[in-house]
């Protein structure tokens, strides 16, 4: 069965035609009506005109669908021609001084090597033009993949303990990318602000201390976009209870709760975070697998998980794809969204994880849409947004 491009019109014939896709085959349609299963990339009445149909593969399908996206990193979205350029521009120094090289270097070894190049990449960051550009180059790599609107995770403390940088001028870089994201590409980004758990590997006198002041931050940015409190850094060695204050602290002041949990450490993680945190959506969350109360429970409550296929093949989470959960955690009635994490640091895109779902996980294309439509339902926007973002992608 394959998806089928249709010209349409408006019926005011005052805005130009949009093309939006539908299903060829009619058993796939609710009933008569065509429009109840288009999926739509633009707001307006509108009515179908078959004229010309050909034939869009299912490649083709999910590259233009529209898209959002609930768990990437910002530091990890720098493109190695980015970072060779803000290396030169502070005279820091990397392991490589070309292009090839850094792709080479970013390629992960263990989980140690991945922090080294976090650290690395935030020591080239330093002004308020540096954080618009990154946030701008992202949003541009959004508007090609059709991702429309994205929370992505950012790590104050590293920025201000490695590198000395105020909130002033990382918040104002990242105000000024995001707008201009937003006026150039139509393209939304909110933030997640996380406490980085291992914060004395980033030159912090202990986690107390990051802790304390992204909560802080991240209250301060409520009305430039945070949306969040998130847990990133080392699972292992380090679980959520420790951090249950500065969580009661954000969602008293009217953040919501996205923790790391269940991809280094096991279902207690995943416990811990719901439990001690108050999670309303879990970073990865794949190892919750382990535990079929815990599947259960997940199921039960509708808390979804935010699965980043490819990241836990390389951080060794998974031996395989073939030995990946993400098929039986939704077949267990998990809600499962599609994210990429740090998409340069693992030579991936969300365009190409979801890719995956037909390709490894056996997902026809309902339940794609349905995966795809997870994350707009799930994410942290205000509700009548929600609505209105659904039936902007999907009519």
């Amino acid at each position: 069965m394959k998806p089928v491009v249709y010209t349409l019109s408006y019926l005011n014939n005052d805005k130009p035609a949009a093309l939006h896709t539908c299903l060829q085959n009619s058993s796939e349609f609710r009933g008569p009506s065509v429009i109840a299963r288009t999926r739509n990339f633009l707001l307006g009445t509108v009515y179908i005109v078959p004229t010309c149909p050909f034939p869009m593969s299912l490649s083709d399908y999910i590259r233009t669908v529209p898209k959002v996206e609930l768990h990437v990193h910002l530091e990890g979205s720098i493109q190695p021609e980015t970072l060779l350029a803000l290396a030169k521009r502070h005279r820091v120094d990397l392991p490589a001084e070309t292009v090839e090289g850094l792709r080479a270097w970013y390629q992960f070894q263990d989980f140690h090597h991945f922090i080294e190049v976090y650290v690395k990449i935030t020591e080239c960051l330093k002004t308020v033009e540096d954080f618009e550009l990154i946030v701008h180059e992202f949003g541009a790599e959004m508007a090609r993949q059709n991702i429309r609107y994205a929370e992505v995770t950012f790590s104050p403390s590293s920025h201000r303990w490695i590198n000395g940088i105020h909130q002033d001028t990382y918040f104002t870089g990242l105000t000024r990318g995001r707008k201009r994201v937003k006026d150039e590409y139509g393209v939304e980004i909110n933030w997640v602000f996380d406490i980085v758990r291992n914060a004395e590997h980033a030159g912090c006198e202990s986690y107390q201390v990051a802790a304390d002041y992204t909560t802080g931050v991240a209250i301060d940015g409520m009305q430039d976009g945070v949306v969040a409190l998130g847990l990133g850094g080392l699972e292992a060695g380090y679980p959520p209870a420790p951090f249950a204050p500065w969580f009661d602290r954000a969602r008293k002041a009217g953040l919501h709760s996205a923790p790391h949990a269940g991809e280094l450490a096991g279902p207690e993680s995943i416990w811990s975070a719901i439990r001690d945190l108050g999670a309303e959506r879990l970073g990865h969350g794949v190892r919750a697998i382990e535990d079929p109360d815990l599947v259960a429970y997940l199921a039960e409550h509708r808390i979804p998980i935010e699965i980043n296929p490819t990241s836990n093949i390389r951080l060794g989470v998974y031996p395989s794809m073939e030995t990946h959960p993400l098929r039986r955690l939704y077949d267990a009635g998990v809600i499962v969204t599609v994210n990429s994490d740090d998409p340069p640091l693992f030579n991936t895109t969300l365009t190409e994880e979801i890719a995956l779902l037909p390709d490894v996980f056996d997902c026809d294309l309902d339940l794609i849409n349905e995966i795809l439509l997870n994350a707009v339902r799930t994410s942290f926007l205000p509700g009548d947004r929600r609505k209105q973002m659904e039936v902007e992608f999907w009519g």
